[in-house]
């Protein structure tokens, strides 16, 4: 396959350089390669304004990041070949940490494959191309995950609005055996059901895996709330640790799913619903004088873009401040944020502040990241976006 040349302007290698795979447009030279006179996802080699050659991958002259590189070898460009090479690579590692398939396969620029994400639930590969680089390569991608996983149906989640940045229409498409309503997945000994292709993004959340296999100490015998319940990940496997647990979520479809999920597990009688609002449902139970020993709060990105920053870093600070007002004396919050854009530092100060606000005091007691099967490359902060904080709640000393 020809690869084009894409020349960048002076001094604007140094990202690539130190391991990034993000070209922005402003950082090509127009004048010498102009991005109108490519296609989205083109095969390109990357070469800096003296010539060096810097790597391979693709570009998509309509998208900000116009160009990802994909490979550091001139012999081994993005190709069928090279996708199974870096897929066996990605399965590598989670074979060795995980006893079962159920798991991020391919976290993307972390696998040294951006514009891919593959999640495995056993025979199934649940796929989301976000990519026009990578949209090309879709036969690609079935045939290696055929040669590598042998799965039994693979299911393309290509319906994240992500895609329309990248001019590609979203759709939901299946390969292989039909799959029916659900699809079946284990995490730490429990058993639940995700919706197959209405649910959110892939279909499970594995990267929160980690921090609810800590649970246990914090939710034994307590009454929980659960706030952006979704199916009830978090609240279902605090039950089946001893907890009574509210399950709050505006998605009727996701509590029909929260309810089977308690019942597989044996905790249907210790686990409700409620459906509404967070912001809206939590001042309701304020007003009604509920308490809880343990809030989890685990919302949808609320800063999914840089100019989001200030109205969604407000969003945390008032969610967050709601739970804390439910919380009764010497509970615990445990809260996440999956915004990339906002900081650790930033979170915990934003925690500080709502804490602050409502005459609480805050003990910071563990922190939580993404689980291993969401690998961080350490030259792509935009890699590492999950925070879940494990805080208990006093009186302000």
């Amino acid at each position: 396959m020809d690869h084009s040349p894409l020349r960048l302007k002076k001094q604007q290698e140094r990202r690539l350089g130190a391991g990034h795979c993000w070209v922005y447009s402003n950082e090509v030279d127009a004048a010498a390669t102009p991005l109108k006179g490519f296609e989205p996802g083109q095969p390109v080699d990357i070469i800096s304004h003296q010539g060096k050659w810097l790597g391979s991958g693709y570009v998509n002259p309509h998208s900000l990041i116009c160009a990802r590189l994909v490979s550091r070898d001139r012999a081994h460009p993005l190709s069928g070949s090279l996708l199974v090479h870096r897929l066996k690579i990605a399965l590598g590692l989670r074979q060795r940490l995980y006893p079962r398939p159920f798991y991020r396969l391919v976290f993307g620029e972390s696998d040294g494959l951006p514009g891919l994400v593959v999640d495995r639930y056993g025979e199934v590969a649940v796929v989301q191309v976000t990519t026009a680089g990578m949209e090309r390569m879709k036969g690609e991608i079935v045939q290696a995950l055929e040669k590598v996983i042998r799965p039994r149906t693979v299911l393309f989640r290509n319906d994240t609005p992500v895609r329309e940045t990248e001019g590609l229409e979203r759709y939901v498409e299946m390969r292989g055996e039909p799959l029916g309503e659900w699809l079946e997945v284990e995490e730490n000994s429990l058993s639940f059901r995700v919706p197959a292709s209405e649910g959110q993004k892939t279909g499970w959340f594995f990267d929160q895996a980690g921090n609810r296999a800590r649970l246990a100490p914090y939710v034994r015998g307590r009454r929980v709330l659960e706030v952006c319940s979704y199916v009830g990940a978090w609240g279902v496997t605090a039950a089946t640790h001893g907890a009574r647990v509210l399950s709050l979520d505006v998605s009727a479809p996701a509590l029909r799913a929260v309810e089977l999920n308690a019942q597989r597990n044996g905790v249907g009688d210790a686990v409700s619903t409620l459906r509404g609002d967070a912001f809206d449902a939590l001042r309701e139970l304020r007003a009604a004088g509920e308490r809880y020993d343990v809030l989890m709060v685990d919302p949808p990105a609320f800063i999914k873009r840089r100019k989001d920053l200030k109205q969604g870093t407000l969003a945390y600070r008032r969610l967050n401040q709601l739970a804390l007002q439910l919380l009764e004396r010497e509970g615990v919050l445990i809260t996440s944020s999956c915004s990339h854009h906002m900081s650790r530092d930033a979170l915990l100060d934003v925690l500080q502040q709502a804490a602050r606000h409502t005459g609480r005091q805050l003990q910071l007691l563990e922190q939580g990241h993404q689980a291993a099967d969401h690998p961080v490359h350490p030259a792509i902060p935009e890699t590492a976006y999950l925070k879940t904080f494990f805080l208990r709640v006093l009186p302000a000393f």
